[in-house]
């Protein structure tokens, strides 16, 4: 089964990462803010690292973090119904 996970990046150069965000969105992710991404994937979060780095500068930065379902979670003026997404997939 696929765990839940969130990933934020850091972009550092001026560059065209539409292969990063089309990854994403491939994987199913959703955006609930610029620069972070939340889905359910398989793997670990070192090989969801390490496919997403493939995409990103040497110097980027990256963050995978496995979220726990049930969990706590708040949003405030997140975009793309990512409040409805988290109620649904992250339900407390």
């Amino acid at each position: 089964m696929a765990a839940l996970y969130l990933i934020s990046y850091d972009l550092r150069k001026v560059r065209n990462y539409n292969q990063l965000l089309n990854t994403l969105r491939d994987w199913g992710c959703i955006s609930p803010l610029e620069s972070v991404w939340v889905g359910h994937m398989n793997g670990a979060a070192t090989t969801i690292r390490d496919l997403l780095a493939q995409h990103m500068d040497a110097d980027d930065g990256l963050l995978v973090v496995q979220i726990q379902s049930p969990g706590q979670w708040a949003t405030m003026q997140v975009k793309n119904n990512a409040a409805d997404w988290f109620r649904k997939h992250v339900a407390a």
